[in-house]
């Protein structure tokens, strides 16, 4: 069964199997809070850097989000390897050329130390972002070395990023 609305722009259809269909250039809006789309990808190469600056690690994914009000859950998941005692490695992610990092040393959103020990683990970072487009937008694990040490990501069992529309 269908329900069909019409008005100066159009109709709009609701139909109990299909779904709702907008008129042509509507501008459909979904509900709050819901996961519109997702993006995943997964890296398994090796990248190593002394660099103090952000470089990028490789850990990257593109989304082009459905409506411009949209908010971008990213959470990545990378594996660290401090290379050494004493190293500190800080991991942020990038939209495009923007640092969306906050406060911690260098903009840094996590950290690996290997204070006492050489550490080699897993480093979760996240962030909300609002990037009000509808265009292709990526986004990308970077890294640091606190203190210019040598440091590594990735291995054979890989690093991800997910990415996730959130309806706003």
């Amino acid at each position: 069964m269908s329900l069909i609305l019409s008005g100066n722009s159009g109709s709009m259809t609701v139909d109990s199997t299909a779904g709702v269909t907008f008129p042509a250039g509507g501008n459909p809006q979904a509900a709050p809070s819901k996961v519109l789309q997702v993006v995943n990808a997964v890296f398994t190469s090796t990248v190593t850097t002394s660099s103090t600056t952000f470089v990028t690690s490789g850990v990257t994914a593109s989304i082009t989000p459905l409506f411009s009000t949209s908010k971008i859950y990213v959470i990545a998941t990378v594996n660290a390897d401090t290379q050494g005692i004493g190293q500190q490695a800080g991991f942020t992610i990038y939209r495009n050329s923007t640092n969306l990092g906050t406060g911690a040393a260098n903009n840094a959103l996590g950290f690996a130390w290997g204070t006492s020990s050489r550490v080699i683990g897993c480093v979760t970072i996240q962030s909300l972002d609002s990037p009000a487009t509808t265009s292709s937008t990526t986004y990308t694990v970077y890294m640091n070395s606190e203190n210019g040490g040598s440091i590594q990501i990735g291995n054979s069992s890989g690093s991800t990023i997910t990415l996730m529309e959130i309806a706003a």
